[in-house]
């Protein structure tokens, strides 16, 4: 599956859009995001565009909103992120390079789904209750608030095995991609094939979407996610890393 530049930037667009976060604002073409709460995508400036001539000033003005809001200054960087010097910069005034991440591609299917997931249009609570509890507690509250904020079209995906919810998955779809979020199951129900069956769920929602490619992204170092996506077709297309001042 050949990924250029520009299936990378839709890419990254597509994810900055399905997880939108409580304020932003624009910095020459970046997107300053700050909602609280442990999420680092949500707090962190997204660097897909730069409009303008003075990165440097820019990044101070980015410090300067965080600092306002109480936190600590963060950027999100990606193989095209604009200008393609930044992580210099950051790394020059005192910013540390985080755990990578890694944007995995693959295609819509038309396998069926699995009888025993449940799509609806929301996160209903037992969706919830089971996507909640598998995070970090300083990211439930505001990840909470966000689900309220997924735009359109998306789909929520729950696996149902023996009257309970034990897999979740959400789908946005935007700039021609479907973006693949909260992918979790319950700790008593792994390696039972349910995380697989939500996925493919998702792959054949995807399908009849207007869009052709899906795409996740993951730690790097998560070695049996990568491996599971990994099954189901998906390939690493772009390196992904969050940059925070110490």
């Amino acid at each position: 599956m050949p990924i250029g530049r520009a299936d990378r930037l839709r890419m990254e667009r597509a994810h900055v859009r399905a997880w939108p976060a409580l304020r932003t604002a624009d910095i020459q073409g970046w997107l300053w995001r700050c909602s609280g709460g442990g999420s680092q995508r949500a707090n962190s400036v997204a660097t897909i565009d730069f409009t303008g001539t003075d990165p440097e000033a820019a990044v101070t003005l980015a410090e300067t909103l965080y600092r306002a809001a109480g936190r600590r200054a963060q950027f999100q960087i990606f193989d095209e992120t604009s200008p393609p010097g930044l992580a210099d910069l950051l790394r020059a005034r005192g910013y540390r390079r985080g755990k990578p991440t890694v944007t995995m591609f693959g295609r819509p299917g038309p396998a069926a789904a699995d009888p025993g997931v449940e799509i609806r249009d929301r996160a209903w609570d037992e969706w919830q209750e089971v996507y909640l509890r598998e995070i970090t507690e300083d990211r439930r509250a505001v990840n909470a608030e966000i689900l309220q904020r997924i735009p359109q079209p998306s789909a929520f995906f729950g696996c149902r095995r023996d009257g309970r919810i034990v897999s979740t998955a959400l789908c946005v779809a935007g700039y021609g991609c479907a973006v693949i979020e909260c992918v979790t199951t319950r700790a008593d129900a792994r390696r039972q094939g349910s995380a697989l069956a939500v996925l493919t769920a998702v792959s054949h929602w995807a399908s009849v979407q207007d869009i052709d490619r899906i795409g996740l992204q993951v730690v790097a170092d998560n070695a049996p996610a990568v491996a599971l996506y990994q099954h189901i077709g998906f390939v690493t297309g772009a390196t992904n890393s969050f940059w925070l001042l110490q």
